[in-house]
């Protein structure tokens, strides 16, 4: 029999795995980063010591960690979408592990255990965009910007040449390793080009960072949706602070633009690019990869 209970009681009840829980091949370290449907841990794998980074789905809203690690619903109510964000989980680990670029996270492993999905990525040292800002660790100069975002549309590229968008870019998903190279995180909220079975279950929104047609699943979205997000990521580096949320710019946009509020400390071409990325209209913004990095090129 399944066992439910109330997270509201239970908060914190058996929420992440321990250090030197084995879980099939591998064995757990630390806790490197979680969200509302997933954790994130440093793992080695027993074999051969080799640390890995392994990602389980475990949405804390409608499902818990029992004593064992056997992860179940918290309700009846709650089962059948727990189910099938299990489903939709291991289908991105399916995508992810076909898909091979230097920057875009490796899944070389995934499995089913203790009834919910696991992926194994590779270990990247770096620190993620969101962290380097906050904590004014590096000056954000011109060739900061230039190298970690031109290196993050390389990958981008790859993702959409194969007919994909990421949908939940931001600078907590961006990790920035040594030579401001940068690796794209988190594939959580992929979906296909075009496709006609998106789901506002699936939809994952992140305010400032989500463009309006995101917002609205009967708009279309495509490599421009992805375009809005990486513009307002490299916005965040100016201002230091999340953008104002797509919804809020409709109403009435109090946003500055970049051309003119940091005319005196960055390039001109490089303000323009970045608020045509950030353009309200999809049809006003970079419809390709190619095109916004022509526009990263000095003049």
């Amino acid at each position: 029999m399944a066992e439910y209970y109330d997270p509201e009681t239970y908060p914190n009840q058996w929420n992440y795995l321990q250090t030197g829980t084995i879980i099939d091949q591998y064995m757990i370290e630390r806790e490197l980063a979680h969200g509302g449907f997933s954790s994130v841990y440093l793992a080695r794998q027993l074999e051969d010591q080799f640390q890995v980074a392994l990602k389980e789905y475990l949405p804390r809203k409608l499902a818990h960690r029992t004593w064992n690690n056997v992860v179940v619903a918290n309700s009846k109510d709650t089962l059948s979408m727990f189910k099938r964000g299990r489903g939709l989980f291991f289908e991105e680990a399916k995508v992810l592990a076909a898909l091979k670029h230097p920057n875009i996270v490796e899944v070389t492993n995934f499995f089913r255990a203790n009834d919910t999905v696991y992926m194994v990525m590779t270990y990247d040292y770096g620190v993620t965009l969101d962290n380097l800002i906050n904590k004014r660790m590096l000056p954000i100069t011109e060739e900061f910007l230039l190298a970690v975002f031109n290196s993050l549309l390389a990958g981008i590229d790859y993702i959409h040449e194969r007919q994909f968008i990421h949908l939940d870019i931001k600078p907590g998903n961006i990790l920035v390793r040594p030579g401001n190279d940068a690796l794209l995180l988190d594939f959580g909220a992929i979906q296909r080009i075009n496709s006609a079975h998106i789901h506002k279950l699936d939809t994952v929104l992140t305010p400032g960072y989500s463009p309006a047609e995101q917002y609205d699943i009967k708009t279309q979205m495509g490599a421009w949706t992805d375009m809005y997000a990486i513009g307002a990521s490299m916005r965040t580096c100016l201002d230091n602070k999340t953008p104002i949320s797509a919804p809020e710019r409709l109403q009435k946009d109090p946003l500055v633009p970049a051309v003119k509020a940091f005319n005196q400390k960055y390039p001109e071409y490089l303000l323009k690019a970045i608020d045509w990325a950030m353009e309200l209209k999809p049809e006003n913004r970079p419809q390709s990869v190619a095109q916004f990095k022509q526009a990263l090129v000095k003049p």
